[in-house]
């Protein structure tokens, strides 16, 4: 693999993310993420095919695109859930296109932390089942429940809350739509029929809330000043509108305390606070599945 040339080894790392994970690859996801023409793109998947003894991609006219043989192992990915999911999160940035230079002007460190466990033929069929808006019968885990347990769910949107992945799914059994942790989805889903409730059913998915981000007020003015610093507020003040099933998120990301006493009596463990309507905001929290 040596002989590749960085460019296209960003287009192979992307044929192997996309045909894992979606289990459907097709010239138009290399022409979209890249700018390339039709004819280049099927280059480079037979590019990527050459490099193979055994070609780990086979063509199914049925779905009109490359899945994934029995025998596909990753060379230019890693293969992990977050790869994939942090690909969706961040398709439109050019940050990933830089991943082979070597910047080098300072020493830097990032933590890293052991992924939670997702299996790829779990996620190709939310993913199918969402885009064709059909009900999915899954084996499920959680830790009010501790045993598996089948449910129909009807799913819509894989999300990051910036700790872990979930999809935002209708729920027939809690006839509710609710946030699944991918890492506890078990065994293969089967997938349905079509289903009535889709993402324009979902009201606190399309119904969103303004929270005004400020410094605890209990913290000296000097320490106030700090804080609102630390975030590029202005006039100690920060707007960040979030969708009504995210708002708890917002909440567990920034640390935001919403209750007096522990404003009041712990400042400097509780930096931030919600100015306005920070009774809504508890109820959003508190009605989260």
């Amino acid at each position: 693999m040596k002989d590749v040339k960085w460019d296209q080894a960003l287009r192979f790392r992307l044929i192997e993310i996309i045909a894992l994970w979606e289990g459907r690859l097709t010239t138009n996801h290399l022409c979209t993420a890249f700018q390339i023409g039709r004819q280049q793109a099927s280059r480079d998947i037979n590019s990527y095919q050459s490099l193979f003894e055994t070609p780990p991609l086979v063509l199914d006219r049925s779905i009109k695109g490359y899945k994934p043989t029995q025998a596909f192992s990753p060379k230019f990915s890693q293969g992990t859930a977050s790869e994939y999911l942090a690909l969706l999160h961040r398709q439109k940035e050019m940050v990933e296109a830089f991943d082979c230079f070597e910047l080098g002007h300072a020493e830097s460190e990032i933590v890293s932390v052991p992924d939670r466990t997702i299996s790829p033929i779990i996620v190709r069929s939310l993913i199918q089942a969402a885009r064709e808006q059909r009900r999915v019968d899954i084996d499920y885990i959680s830790l009010s429940t501790p045993k598996v347990i089948g449910r129909n769910i009807v799913p819509h949107t894989i999300v990051n809350d910036g700790f872990r992945w979930h999809v935002r799914a209708y729920c027939e059994h809690r006839k509710e739509y609710r946030d699944f942790v991918l890492s506890r989805f078990r065994n293969e889903p089967d997938l349905l029929d079509r289903s009535d409730f889709g993402r324009e059913h979902d009201t606190d998915w399309n119904e969103s809330t303004v929270l005004e981000i400020t410094p605890n007020p209990y913290l000296s003015e000097a320490q106030q000043q700090i804080i609102a610093e630390d975030y590029g507020m202005q006039n100690k003040s920060m707007i960040i509108e979030a969708r009504n099933a995210l708002v708890k998120y917002v909440v567990q990301r920034l640390n935001l305390c919403l209750e007096e006493k522990l404003l009041k009596n712990t400042p400097e463990a509780n930096q931030l606070t919600v100015k306005n309507q920070p009774d809504t905001i508890a109820h959003l929290i508190s009605k989260s599945p």
